[in-house]
């Protein structure tokens, strides 16, 4: 049976998001025996994070294994507390509550073209998902680039303190030369040989 990788993608974003489409590629050209899913994700956390559980859950006789943008990386670090599963993290969001703070009311997903209103619940939506204190950070790898213009690096550094972490000079949100760590990623996963 083959391995499941869920790809999560990040807030404002969708299965478009190319460095899901880069992972694709790789399993691709690889031919590794891996699934990808990369499922759209509601806007509202609550729902999105429901969504996660089910697709975990209704894989539940599989090896899965995890990838999370930004918001995705949040989402990915609670999943990988409540079943046990390996991430790999990428420019992942640190209490994205005071982020989504910023931009309470109405919002439209460019990908998507949904709009979509967040308030007050949301907020709290995020403090429950919260995970608080990471109890096997061995599971998780973090790739971090310092010139993230969304999210300052230095909060997941200290976050993800006792987890292997990958910090590189420059780059940008979109985390530049992503493809270039998906060897590494795969074996951290446990995806290939």
């Amino acid at each position: 049976m083959q391995s499941l990788l869920i790809y999560i993608h990040g807030f404002l974003s969708s299965p478009q998001s190319i460095k899901a489409q880069e992972t694709q590629q790789y399993i691709n050209s690889a031919q590794l025996p891996v699934e990808q899913i990369t499922p759209g994700l509601s806007n509202y956390p609550m729902q999105a994070y429901q969504q996660l559980q089910e697709l975990v859950q209704a894989n539940s006789g599989r090896q899965i294994a995890l990838i999370g943008s930004s918001l995705g990386g949040f989402m990915a670090t609670a999943l990988a507390e409540e079943f046990g599963l390996k991430a790999i993290l990428v420019n992942p969001a640190v209490k994205p509550y005071e982020l989504i703070s910023g931009v309470l009311g109405e919002n439209t997903n460019p990908y998507t073209g949904e709009t979509f209103i967040l308030d007050e619940s949301h907020i709290k939506e995020l403090h429950q998902l919260e995970v608080q204190p990471i109890t096997r950070p061995e599971r998780l790898k973090v790739l971090l680039q310092t010139g993230d213009e969304t999210l300052d690096y230095r909060k997941a550094v200290s976050y993800y303190h006792g987890c292997p972490q990958a910090v590189e000079e420059g780059g940008d949100h979109r985390f530049q030369g992503f493809e270039n760590h998906l060897p590494e990623a795969f074996k951290f996963l446990e995806l290939v040989e």
